[in-house]
């Protein structure tokens, strides 16, 4: 472990390149299914494996998924895309080259705001983001010494967002691709599953004294398949770095590999400015031309992102910005709030509701909100039916809610009167209960009179005994300090 002194003589510059797979329903230049999780090599075709007289046809859809990303992420829309062949070998390339765009990527520039744990708010710009296709997977198997290859996925359509050097720690990092992981979930683009490999990251590292402005040779980091170890990669990338040039050895600009077990990385391939991979246009595929139409039609159809979501929250139904964070962290959760609050002006009381036992039973049961058997006016309904006295929270959430997660058909009121559970704000009624309780307990009545405020949430609790749960705690507190005051 380095020193944080000498930590901090030197600057972290991160930038990442991210890949997501786009939720169509076939390949980027090929009819071929994308569906994951088939039986190897059984959604290929002759397009697919780059047979000789085959001819790649663009798939419209995910040009529609790549602009929505760019107009997410405030890019400029390139009108006249052109597509290039990135010429390598590698086993699981099936054609020995990959049709993507170089010069001119479909998005260019742009920003991902991203908010830290301390509060700060910052935007890592983006470099580009283009189109291309996937390559197939190659497979090492337990005990094997050979290694098969599946290219299902080979050909499957893919966005490759790259961010300018603009990260300054693992946070950062961490934050960026969160809110890369909200944008395509809330745009329907992407699943965001890193687990499945339809998310994946590359992080170029390098470090720089603190204060130079001309940066270090970067190093490239691949094969990490979850935010946190994109985040361990980059720390022990930083700290391996400083120590080297802190005993004089030379950055070699290389392509290494994390081990998630050991929590460091390992050379793959050194690159020292070598571009190998022989770009050139691609001579089977006309210019795709954005027109204003098109690019319009795509504008109306943007649903409401995650950043927009949480300005409303904030700023519309007055939420702490913790709530809306939670809140908006999910597309379903966010979209099934706003419906909530279109039946209740109690925003936070929904607020509380959607984070504590709404969360909790779609956690329990690993289901998605689309499961969650209450709708939004039910729900409104039991708020209304707390904030109008009929009820306790504590009933509500303990007694009511339970049973309308098992009776659909009826409503909270329903079936607050079945269980008899309708809250006493009857001062006539609850006088005699609360005079009863006193009179029994005249030793800590005395104590109370003589300083022991405390006492009143015994008092309370053996009203809310007696009354089995039905009294209306505010009628009660006034009753007992009106009784215990005189």
């Amino acid at each position: 472990m380095l020193s944080a002194e000498l930590k901090d003589k030197y600057e972290l510059v991160v930038g990442l390149e991210v890949h997501a797979q786009l939720l169509t329903k076939s390949k980027m230049y090929a009819t071929d299914s994308t569906e994951f999780g088939n039986f190897p090599n059984t959604q290929i075709s002759v397009l697919t494996m780059g047979h000789p007289g085959t001819l790649p046809k663009v798939n419209r859809k995910a040009v529609e998924f790549a602009i929505k990303m760019g107009l997410a992420c405030n890019s400029e829309i390139t009108r006249k895309n052109i597509f290039a062949r990135k010429n390598y070998f590698y086993p699981d390339l099936p054609k020995g080259y990959q049709i993507t765009q170089d010069k001119g990527p479909i998005c260019v520039g742009g920003e991902v705001p991203v908010s830290l744990s301390d509060g700060i708010k910052k935007s890592v710009t983006l470099t580009r983001i283009h189109m291309e296709e996937d390559a197939g997977k190659s497979m090492h198997l337990a005990g094997e010494i050979d290694t098969l290859v599946d290219f299902n996925r080979a050909g499957v359509p893919l966005i490759e967002i790259v961010s300018e050097p603009d990260i300054r720690s693992s946070e950062e990092a961490y934050a960026f691709l969160v809110e890369i992981k909200k944008l395509v979930r809330y745009l329907d683009i992407c699943d965001g599953n890193m687990e499945e490999g339809s998310l994946r990251c590359d992080a170029n590292i390098s470090v720089r004294i603190r204060g130079e402005q001309e940066y270090g040779k970067k190093v490239e980091v691949k094969n990490m398949n979850s935010f946190r170890n994109v985040s361990r990669a980059i720390e022990h990338e930083y700290e391996r770095q400083i120590g080297l040039i802190e005993k004089g050895v030379e950055i070699i600009s290389e392509t290494r590999t994390f081990d998630a077990t050991t929590g460091t990385t390992a050379s793959m391939r050194t690159k020292e400015d070598l571009n190998d991979y022989r770009y050139f246009p691609e001579p089977d595929l006309s210019p795709v031309v954005v027109s204003e139409e098109w690019l319009e039609s795509i504008k109306v159809a943007m649903p409401s992102l995650p950043r927009e979501l949480h300005h409303k929250f904030v700023h519309e139904f007055g939420l702490p910005e913790y709530d809306a964070g939670v809140l908006t962290d999910s597309k379903e959760i966010a979209l099934y709030f706003e419906a909530l609050c279109t039946k209740t002006k109690n925003y936070k009381a929904a607020s509380n509701w959607m984070m504590g036992p709404v969360k909790s039973y779609l956690n329990e049961l690993t289901l998605h909100v689309e499961d969650f058997p209450i709708s939004p006016e039910k729900l409104a309904s039991l708020i209304a039916l707390v904030d109008d006295g009929k009820v306790s929270f504590s009933v509500a959430s303990q007694k009511i809610y339970p049973e309308m997660l098992q009776k659909k058909e009826l409503s909270p009121l329903e079936i607050a009167q079945q269980l008899n559970l309708i809250q006493e704000s009857d001062e006539s009624s609850l006088k005699p209960i609360v005079e009863g309780i006193l009179a029994e307990n005249e030793a800590k009545v005395a104590e109370y009179k003589s300083g022991k405020k405390g006492l009143m949430g015994m008092f309370m609790g053996q009203v809310m005994k007696k009354s089995q749960g039905k009294a209306d705690p505010k009628v009660a507190t006034k009753l007992l300090s009106e009784l215990l005051d005189n």
